[in-house]
């Protein structure tokens, strides 16, 4: 990670050099130039103002040349044909171009300055050229000089540069590698808290790091981690409820076919004699057998509806008439515990598949019966409440307790066990209530103290995808 910051910092800091030379070499040779071309403007007016159109052109020239005292400056007056009337730098005019199609010399005949760079014939080098028209005499005083642009100041500089260079180089490695190690060791640090084989698993705490970007990535691994961890917790929860249902349906199982298989080998052997007693013992196998089919029916019930895989016939059904009919149902049960059964129902409809809701009333109905005490009552109230159907089945039975609410949805899972097998239920009346009401996409809401009695709440929406 750090040679890779390293390498890469380095390619930068060449490409900013190479970037930084190249325009500030074209800033620097712009300057150069306009200041080159300033100082010969000066010389032209100086020039212009100097000669006499009367006169030598050639000589006055030649002598305001020496008075420069600069070799290098060449003058040229051109006439408005473009002949040449004086250069210092020709000895005889008459083999000289036309210099009227030169670009600086159009230039000064339109009244403007005129500037040029170009390679010179006559003196072999490359030239900058100044030219304006005398305003008195109607002709064009051209002035040049040799110009290379930064060439024959690159010997003088190029030490400068290469220190300036270096000494940026030096920097910017320092600095890269300091950058290098606050980003390469937070990101060492992180991935050795991730291959840690001693780090609690996938309970990651990372520091505020300088960097936002790597706050970034310690709170997203701390938040995948949670997410993890508790997708494992449930699915260890899961683990052990499947496991525990296996252990209970296999009991729940093994217990009547024993007793089933226990009366079959007396009646069998011929140990019961007694006619009336061989009917009591085909009476309880009967018995035994229909609890057993009642048991996996059930079971087999819970496991369609959590596979969404059972065939649901859709109606509208009533909800009150649905509780009346169950009333009728339960109403022996309910004076055997002098349990008196009330209901407060609105007219209400709901489109959902009868046989669920009659599963769904009959199993709350019957648990706030079967776990009341003399005298006891139930409550069913059903009512409209804007987009979603209200049941409450509440009891001032035996209550349950906190520790046992958590799980009493669970199959198979009984407050009081002994009292449960007792009654013939199967253990599994809330689990298939819990499930109905997921399956209808509704929410079931359970509040209840010992001895105080229990309450159910369904809420299910009118308007859900039915499948």
């Amino acid at each position: 990670m750090r040679k890779a910051v390293l390498l890469r910092f380095g390619m930068i800091l060449v490409l900013a050099l190479a970037v930084s030379g190249m325009v500030s070499g074209f800033l620097m040779g712009n300057k150069l130039l306009e200041d080159n071309q300033k100082n010969l403007l000066h010389v032209v007016y100086m020039v212009e103002y100097t000669l006499h159109g009367k006169q030598d052109l050639q000589k006055e020239c030649m002598q305001i040349k020496a008075q420069l005292k600069d070799e290098n400056v060449r003058i040229t007056v051109v006439a408005a044909d473009g002949a040449v009337l004086a250069d210092t730098e020709a000895a005889t005019f008459d083999g000289m171009e036309n210099h009227l199609e030169r670009e600086e010399i159009r230039t000064a005949f339109r009244g403007e300055t005129g500037y040029a760079t170009r390679y010179s014939d006559t003196l072999q080098e490359n030239m900058l050229y100044v030219a304006a028209l005398s305003a008195s005499e109607g002709y064009v005083v051209r002035v040049a000089s040799s110009y290379d642009g930064l060439k024959e100041y690159i010997p003088s500089m190029l030490p400068i540069l290469l220190l300036g260079a270096a000494a940026a180089a030096l920097i910017a490695f320092v600095a890269a590698v300091h950058f290098a190690g606050t980003i390469a060791g937070p990101l060492s640090e992180i991935s050795a808290k991730l291959q840690d084989k001693h780090t609690v698993p996938w309970d990651f705490h990372f520091p505020v790091y300088r960097y936002e970007e790597l706050n970034i990535i310690g709170e997203a691994i701390t938040g995948l981690a949670g997410e993890v961890k508790e997708q494992i917790s449930r699915l260890e929860f899961e683990r052990k409820v499947r496991q525990e249902f296996f252990g209970n349906a296999s009991h729940e199982l093994k217990t009547p076919v024993t007793a089933i298989r226990g009366y079959a080998e007396l009646l069998d052997n011929g140990f019961v004699a007694d006619e009336e007693k061989q009917s009591e013992f085909i009476r309880r196998i009967l018995k035994t057998a229909e609890h057993m089919s009642r048991l996996i029916e059930d079971i087999l019930l819970i496991s369609r509806l959590e596979t969404k895989d059972v065939e649901v016939t859709y109606s509208m059904v009533r909800l009150d008439l649905l509780i009346r009919e169950i009333f009728d149902v339960v109403e022996p049960i309910a004076k055997k515990h002098q349990v008196t059964l009330c209901s407060q129902c609105e007219e209400v409809t709901l489109e959902a598949s009868v046989r669920q809701m009659r599963e769904l009333l009959m199993n709350l109905v019957v648990n706030g019966v079967t776990y009341n005490q003399p005298g006891g009552h139930v409550w069913v109230e059903i009512r409209a409440d804007k987009e979603k159907v209200i049941i409450r089945v509440r009891d001032d039975g035996v209550g349950i307790g906190r520790e046992d609410q958590a799980r009493i949805f669970e199959r198979f899972y009984r407050v009081d066990k002994g009292r449960s097998r007792k009654l013939g239920g199967t253990g599994l009346g809330l689990s298939i209530v819990k499930h109905i009401v997921e399956y209808n996409e509704g929410d079931l809401r359970l509040k209840s103290s010992p001895g105080e009695g229990s309450e159910f709440m369904i809420c299910i929406p009118f308007s859900r995808n039915i499948l």
